[in-house]
């Protein structure tokens, strides 16, 4: 059985098909580059990267075939031997690529590439939708009978990992925060193209104690583009605390966790819809777009972003009705293919049943900003913090930077430094630190803009001084609204703290003392008191 892929895109639509012929050792699964494609470079990666065994192209013209799977119709398929199986590599027929095949027809349902000799190319297409099916059989007559409605096997992935959206967002490292997820297709009309600086933009507008941003990029963009060329680019935003999804599952498993869409016309929209997301329109894919596709439908229903003054709705997002459009059979896509393709193979399938494999979780470590700009304001005894990117033109009460991490220009310039602290590194039997309160005490030399010095001890506790005074603990509650328990980062705590002390300066010579700090939707106690001494005594 060979696997025919174009692109790294087209690859993984085949990747999520692969259950259908688990556990069966009469079935050898073989993978082949086709030529042609500007994306080809990542689509051999990807085939490495599965660790699945490729032939070279020559290799599989000259054999014959049980069966050719493919998610694309393009390039010279036609070269190959064996019955072909033809899959959509993303949510339906929505776009038209005018510098590929004919002019106006939806990207995938072209006759110049569907039709050889006045006949359908492929022995069975498999579709999402009933929909899909008249579309297929009103350009290539013959085909319907081809045809059958199996579901979407990538949005039955995501469907299939629901439940692990909190684990998703713990591996994130979300927390109480609202998750915004930025997606963008590839080519000329796409998000990254039309709207380079939307990242780094909402990044400087959305505060980060209250926002989660991440961004999904089509294969394609990481193709074209280049990990490293598209990292360049995002460099702003990414150091702002943005989060760009791997091409593969993690993109899926970031709309499991999402709260809400940022979009283009890009098939991402439509799989938030199925999950009821609200979706925010960026940019509507111009002549890309098909007229009355239910992408068309969606982001002609769905509110535009405004960068300027970013409005994201909340949950639910009334949205489905457009994924339904696009999607049928949804759960089943696996089981009702299954049949259809060992038929093909002119086998019986296995006994036991087929399932779509829930999406992994994220495998990457939190990643904080090493330094902000922090808008603060101070009524009584209630603290109202939003931390920005340094380079935000919003106004702001101070500069913070963590110790170990922020550059030195950023450490100068800051009135708020921290450390976190943690065991010294052991290389052999000579180390050297400082404690807690050694370092406070310290910084106040070594860095002459800074008002306050402090030490994340853990992750409620810290110790500071302020203008170089005596050392103060510093307790964070959790906020426990809502039947769960949510956590803030130490540091912002820090900061509502010395934005309070600014205008309590009194309070250190009369602990203990309690302010109320909220931030992003979360409100937490915070208690000054005098440390103890494993507090003070604690290694940085």
């Amino acid at each position: 059985m060979l696997f025919a892929v174009r692109s790294a895109a087209a690859l993984h639509r085949l990747l999520d098909l692969l259950p259908v012929f688990e556990g069966d050792d009469r079935v050898r699964c073989r993978f082949t580059l086709v030529p042609g494609s500007d994306f080809a470079a990542d689509a051999l990666a990807a085939v490495d990267a599965a660790g699945a065994r490729s032939i070279p192209w020559t290799e599989a013209l000259a054999t014959t075939h049980d069966l050719i799977l493919t998610a694309s119709p393009k390039g010279a398929l036609d070269g190959l031997r064996g019955r072909r199986v033809l899959l959509p590599h993303g949510a339906g027929f929505n776009k038209a690529l005018a510098r590929e095949g004919s002019p106006g027809l939806p990207s995938g349902l072209d006759p110049a590439f569907l039709v050889s000799d006045g006949r359908p190319t492929a022995a069975l297409h498999a579709l999402a939708h009933p929909d899909q099916v008249e579309q297929l059989a009103a350009r290539v007559p013959g085909a319907r009978r081809h045809a059958v409605v199996a579901g979407d096997p990538t949005l039955d992935r995501i469907l299939e990992s629901l439940d692990r959206r909190d684990a998703v967002r713990a591996a994130l490292g979300t927390g109480g925060r609202r998750l915004v997820v930025l997606s963008s297709t590839w080519g000329p009309q796409s998000l990254l193209s039309r709207h380079p600086d939307l990242p780094a933009e909402l990044a400087a507008r959305l505060p980060y104690d209250g926002y989660q941003l991440a961004l999904i990029v089509h294969p394609n963009e990481y193709s074209r583009t280049g990990a490293f060329d598209l990292a360049r680019r995002l460099r702003p935003a990414l150091d702002a605390g943005l989060l760009l999804a791997a091409p593969y599952e993690e993109w899926a498993a970031l709309l499991v966790a999402a709260d809400a869409l940022v979009t283009d016309h890009g098939s991402v929209a439509l799989y938030a819809a199925a999950l009821d997301l609200p979706v925010v329109a960026a940019c509507d894919g111009t002549d890309e777009l098909i007229p009355g596709s239910p992408m068309d439908r969606l982001l002609a229903a769905v509110p535009r972003l405004d960068p300027a003054a970013p409005v994201l709705p909340e949950r639910p997002g009334g949205t489905r009705r457009f994924a339904g459009q696009a999607f049928a059979l949804t759960g089943r896509c696996l089981e009702t293919l299954r049949p259809e393709l060992y038929k093909l193979l002119g086998l019986v399938p296995p006994p036991y049943p087929v399932r779509p494999r829930p999406l992994p979780l994220p495998e990457r470590a939190p990643y904080a900003p090493a330094a902000f700009a922090v808008r603060a304001s101070v009524a009584g005894g209630e603290v109202a913090v939003e931390r920005l990117p340094p380079w935000t033109e919003l106004p702001f009460h101070h500069l913070a930077a963590e110790c170990g991490r922020a550059g030195t220009r950023a450490l100068r310039s800051s009135a708020l430094l921290y450390h976190r602290a943690g065991t010294p590194a052991e290389t052999g039997w000579h180390h050297e630190c400082r404690t807690a309160a050694d370092w406070t005490a310290e910084a106040f030399e070594e860095y002459p803009n800074c008002r306050t010095a402090a030490v994340v001890l853990s992750p409620t506790t810290a110790l500071l001084r302020r203008d170089g005074g005596a050392p103060v603990a510093v307790h964070v509650a959790p906020d426990r609204s809502g039947g769960r328990v949510r956590r803030t980062d130490p540091a912002a705590a820090l900061s509502a703290v010395h934005a309070w002390l600014g205008a309590h300066p009194d309070a250190p010579g009369t602990l203990p003392a309690t302010l109320t700090a909220r931030f992003g939707s979360t409100t937490h106690r915070i208690r000054l008191a005098v440390p103890t001494e494993a507090e003070a005594e604690l290694p940085v």
